[in-house]
This record gives structure tokens, C-alpha cells and sequence, in this order.
């Protein structure tokens, strides 16, 4: 389970550390950045204006970035890798795959994760309904790779079940926890692969990503990106042969994004203060509270898929409402800077909208 170092921080407490001046429902698209974190990105680049940056600094974001969403998942810190973005680290998966590998995938389930897999054109790609997923595990079946909550209408994956699907059938497992880490309980240690991009509910900058799993599986996923940041001495792997690399995940870090980083782990430390279970509960009850308010079914997520007319999404941004339409319906998140008040002023703006609510 997640480390709990830290919980020390209230959600009113944590709340003031927001500043949108709008009811932000978006964070399914990109999380809104805590003060400290925007504060670090902006310095970050002030020093940069001013030829003042200092690496030193800027790896440290990196070290602590990769600890604390280490301590959030419950995993060891030489477990994660860091990169850019889902696509890179899922393709290190689908190159380590033999020729001819069964990959079970969810229907629906976001490009990012589906694509690499995709693009090899000797491995048996099968789309089946997420919540039958389990069921087709089956002998031929090499690797499920599925999202923990699906980006388009927040569904939840049956992890449980297809985790000891994949286990009494020797398959592998990858979860994509975009959409989930940052306020959903996750087995990290009980996938072989995971991975969760920085920039939505863990609330980073956009070009932050994580990769996590059994020392197994990652050992088994070629470096084929590899540079000098994935090197054991990371500056003095900056020139010439012989290749030498880090021992553990980091052996396939990316070279990053410095600023990126910079804002990531100030807004990781954040998440780890206030804790993942009350984020949760927080989160939950308001996505209840917005679905009862429109007379529709509570449900587990912190994501609401809701049918409207075109134009709902604009009618709500005119009016200080910030969500977005995917899939064709209207998709609205709750996070840590939500409150009660933005949930009522989305609800009434969509009461007379919505079918169930009409």
C-alpha cells in the first residue's frame, strides 16, 4: 500500500493553494498547478532569462519528483523511471514483446496506450469491452494493457479481477494510471507495469510522465532511448563509449524537460501532504454530488460523462465552468481545488440541459 509520510495538510488548507478564478471541472484534461508549483516553474524560467539556472538544482526536482511519486504508489524510488509522456514507456513494453504476442486492450481506451502495440504489425492487438476484460484473458493472451480509469467517461477498470486473470493465465499486466493516480488507490506492486502521466491529476506541467514495476519486468524492457541522462553517473555520461548505465529504472529515463520538473515535484509533495485516501473521498463525493444534482446514478469515479446538447461546454466556459466534451458528452472532473460551490454553479447551469435532469 502507499506510503503515508506526510499527510499533514487539510483539504481547506491544501484548497488555498489554487488560485483559479473560475469552477475548474477539467482536471481530465490538465490538473491546475498548487501556488508552489507555479511559483517554481516561474523562477525556473526567470533564472533561465537571466543565465542563472543551476543543474543542481534542477536534477534535484527530478530526485524528489521520482520520490514522491514513489512514496504515493507505495514503491521504491529505484522502481520509476521518468520521461515525457505514456506513449515512450508504452513503447518500451511493445518492443520488448516476442513477435506473434496476444495484447488484450479495453475498447475505447485512449491512443496513447493502444498505438505502440498498434504500430507492430506481429503482435495480435484484441479490443474487447473494458468490463468483459477479464473473461477473455485467456492461455494465448501475452500482456493486458488497460487504463485504470478510462480518459473518455471515467469507467474503472475491474483491476482485482483482471489482475488474478493475468496471473492464472501467465500474462503480463500494464496499467495506465493517467487518470487515476493522484486520487485512486492503485496495486502498483501487484502490476507489472505501470505507468501515469504528471500533467492531470498529479498536477504537473504538461512533459512529465512516471513508469513503475516488478524489477522483473522492467529489467526486461529494452533502453532503446537511452542517453546520457539514463547513464550511472549522469554528467559524466555525456561523452563517448562505453555504454554505461544506471542500475534500475532509471536506465531508462528520458532526458528531461528541466522546468517540467521543476513544478512537478512541488505539486507531488502536495498530493503526498493531504494523502490519497482523503483526495479520494473528497473527489468522490463531489462527482456523487454532480451526478445527483442532475438526477443521475452515483458512481466511483471522480469523472462524469453527462449527454448534453452542442454548445454545453461554451455555455459553461461564458459562464465560469470549465469542462470539455469527449466522445460526444460532456466530461466533467473533480480534484483537490473543487468545491461544493463550483459543483452547484455546474449543476445549475446544466439542470436544464441534461435529459435525466430536465
Amino acid at each position: 500500500m502507499p506510503h503515508d509520510r506526510g499527510m499533514t495538510l487539510s483539504l481547506p488548507e491544501a484548497q488555498r493553494e489554487f488560485g483559479a478564478g473560475v469552477a475548474f471541472l477539467n482536471t481530465a484534461t490538465y490538473g491546475l498547478p498548487p501556488r508552489a508549483a507555479h511559483e517554481a516553474m516561474l523562477a525556473a524560467e526567470h533564472d533561465r532569462a537571466a543565465g542563472l539556472l543551476e543543474r543542481c538544482e534542477l536534477d534535484a526536482a527530478v530526485t524528489r519528483s521520482r520520490e514522491a511519486f514513489a512514496r504515493l504508489l507505495g514503491v521504491t524510488a529505484g522502481r520509476v523511471a521518468c520521461g515525457p509522456q505514456v506513449s515512450y514507456f508504452t513503447g518500451l513494453v511493445a518492443a520488448s514483446l516476442p513477435a506473434g504476442t496476444e495484447v488484450l486492450v479495453a475498447d475505447g481506451d485512449f491512443t496513447s496506450l493502444l498505438f505502440p502495440f498498434a504500430a507492430r504489425p506481429d503482435l495480435s492487438v484484441r479490443s474487447v469491452p473494458l468490463e468483459r476484460l477479464a473473461e477473455h484473458v485467456g492461455a494465448g493472451t501475452g500482456l493486458v494493457a488497460v487504463s485504470a480509469v478510462q480518459s473518455a467517461d471515467g469507467r474503472i477498470a475491474p483491476m482485482d479481477e483482471l489482475i488474478e486473470a493475468a496471473r492464472a493465465h501467465g500474462a503480463r499486466v500494464l496499467l495506465d494510471a493517467t487518470q487515476a493516480a493522484g486520487w485512486l488507490a492503485l496495486p502498483a506492486d501487484r502490476v507489472d507495469w505501470l505507468v501515469a502521466g504528471g500533467y492531470k491529476w498529479l498536477l504537473g506541467p504538461r512533459g512529465t510522465c512516471f513508469l513503475t514495476g516488478t524489477r522483473e519486468a522492467l529489467d526486461a524492457l529494452p533502453a532503446i532511448g537511452a542517453g546520457w541522462y539514463a547513464g550511472a553517473d549522469i554528467w559524466d555520461s555525456i561523452y563517448g563509449l562505453p555504454l554505461r548505465l544506471a542500475d534500475g529504472a532509471r536506465r531508462l529515463d528520458l532526458s528531461p524537460a528541466w522546468q517540467c520538473w521543476v513544478a512537478q515535484a512541488p505539486a507531488l509533495e502536495l498530493l503526498e501532504q493531504v494523502g490519497i485516501p482523503a483526495i479520494h473521498d473528497h473527489d468522490v463525493a463531489l462527482a456523487r454530488r454532480f451526478a445527483a444534482g442532475l438526477g443521475l446514478p452515483p458512481g466511483d469515479s471522480a469523472i462524469v460523462s453527462v449527454p448534453v446538447p452542442d454548445g454545453a461546454a461554451d455555455l459553461l466556459r461564458r459562464n465560469g465552468v470549465i469542462a470539455t466534451v469527449r466522445a460526444g458528452r460532456l466530461r466533467c472532473a473533480f480534484h483537490l481545488s473543487t468545491t461544493e460551490a463550483d459543483v452547484d454553479k455546474a449543476v445549475g447551469l446544466l439542470a436544464p440541459l441534461v435529459p435525466a435532469a430536465g
